[in-house]
């Protein structure tokens, strides 16, 4: 700062479009830095690709996994503790997503497809009339056919 008092407008606006000095260290210090954070950001990515995935796919689940993937992953999405390095909030933060952003997105698409889905249609089969005849149990002789059937 001293020595720019006596420089002259000139010098000062020419210092401006210099290039900086950086030691080749200094620059593949900051390329390792940004390097090494890669696979860990890769990971987390991985982490919640997979978790929306089971979010997304077993929402309609009937089968004990399915139904376990769900909730797991619904549970890890709405919680809001940041507490450990996995965590929603940490993994949304790190990869530059707003974490509430994504976890009200994911609950608004919950919800629109609990409603679309369609309730099954329950459809209570009565027997024939031509069936009931034709059945050996509705007969009254079928009581000593099953007898001798049995060896009795």
């Amino acid at each position: 700062m001293m020595q720019e008092k006596g420089l002259s407008v000139e010098e000062k606006v020419s210092s401006l479009f210099q290039t900086d000095t950086l030691l080749p260290d200094q620059y593949l210090d900051t390329f390792r830095r940004k390097t090494h954070l890669e696979p860990e950001k890769r990971l987390m990515l991985a982490v919640l690709e997979d978790a929306i995935a089971c979010f997304q796919k077993y929402i309609h689940a009937r089968d004990g996994k399915g139904k376990t993937l769900f909730r797991d992953a619904t549970e890890w999405i709405e919680e809001e503790d940041a507490d450990w390095l996995f965590s929603f909030e940490n993994v949304c933060e790190s990869l530059g997503f707003n974490p509430q952003y994504v976890r009200e997105g994911l609950m608004r698409w919950k919800e629109a497809k609990l409603q679309a889905r369609p309730q099954a249609k329950v459809y209570r089969l009565a027997p024939r009339a031509t069936e009931a005849a034709s059945c050996p149990a509705s007969r009254d002789e079928s009581g000593p056919r099953l007898l001798k059937a049995a060896g009795r």
